[in-house]
């Protein structure tokens, strides 16, 4: 029989000379560790997601965005920057996510003001600078629980609604596209049928649209919006016009 000392000899000692470590970028490892090593290598990382990088950069953009959106203390400049990133993150988290449109389109439920806006490409052309906060009070709203989907868009005097379109609207997942049709407006509290072609040309005079839904609507296109982001407290977007634009959750008294 083998003695206690010798039998010592087979059994691995767990001390510091048998950890891994890294000199100049090759990493050396004793042959006691050597499956320790290799179970690292090619097991699966489970503790990191493909987009925690992506999460984290749209979070710091969000953080900016949600600053804007309640202060309105800005710079407008580094709220356009933060509204670009973003537009480019969430499309590749989108990629990485199927479920991100999704969550998307639910959060868009509610009721959501206007707060700030670049402007269509035309107007930015036009006043050689870009538009910011926006100065009077726009109210937006989706409905995702009827059939079709139904949009409202207003301004307003305080409480008062001046003038507000509604209709219905269609969501695409695979591009987050929300294409919408105005088929009645109130004006002053009285409710009129439109047609699309009239409701883009008032939205462009009132600035609730743009120019490009005129020219759209008199080709049978539909005005639209491709949706950044929507979470609780604020939403993004690139209207049909080319300008990006944040809103911010409305929250009735008492939620």
């Amino acid at each position: 029989l083998l003695s206690g000392s010798t039998t010592t000899a087979f059994v691995p000692q767990t001390n510091h000379h048998q950890v891994s470590r890294a000199c100049n970028g090759v990493v050396t490892t004793t042959s006691l560790g050597i499956f320790d090593q290799l179970n690292k290598m090619f097991a699966p990382n489970e503790t990191k997601s493909p987009t925690t990088e992506i999460d984290g950069e749209i979070d710091a953009c969000i953080s900016i965005l949600n600053s804007a959106a309640n202060t309105k203390s800005e710079d407008p400049e580094k709220v356009v920057t933060a509204l670009e990133d973003l537009e480019q993150l969430a499309r590749r988290k989108a990629k990485a996510d199927p479920s991100f449109a999704q969550d998307v389109l639910t959060n868009l439920n509610g009721e959501w003001r206007l707060i700030f806006t670049t402007g269509t490409k035309t107007t930015q052309d036009r006043i050689q600078k870009t538009v910011n906060y926006f100065p009077i009070k726009a109210l937006q709203s989706f409905d995702t629980s009827t059939d079709p989907y139904g949009i409202e868009n207003g301004i307003y005097l305080g409480d008062f609604a001046v003038v507000k379109f509604s209709g219905p609207f269609d969501f695409d997942l695979v591009k987050r596209k929300l294409e919408f049709d105005f088929t009645k407006i109130a004006v002053l509290g009285f409710v009129i049928q439109i047609k699309s072609e009239d409701a883009a040309k008032i939205g462009a005079s009132t600035g609730l649209g743009s120019e490009s839904n005129v020219k759209n609507s008199e080709k049978g296109k539909r005005p639209f919006f491709n949706w950044i982001s929507a979470d609780a407290t604020i939403a993004t977007a690139r209207g049909g016009g080319g300008g990006l634009a944040l809103w911010k959750r409305v929250v009735e008294e008492g939620e």
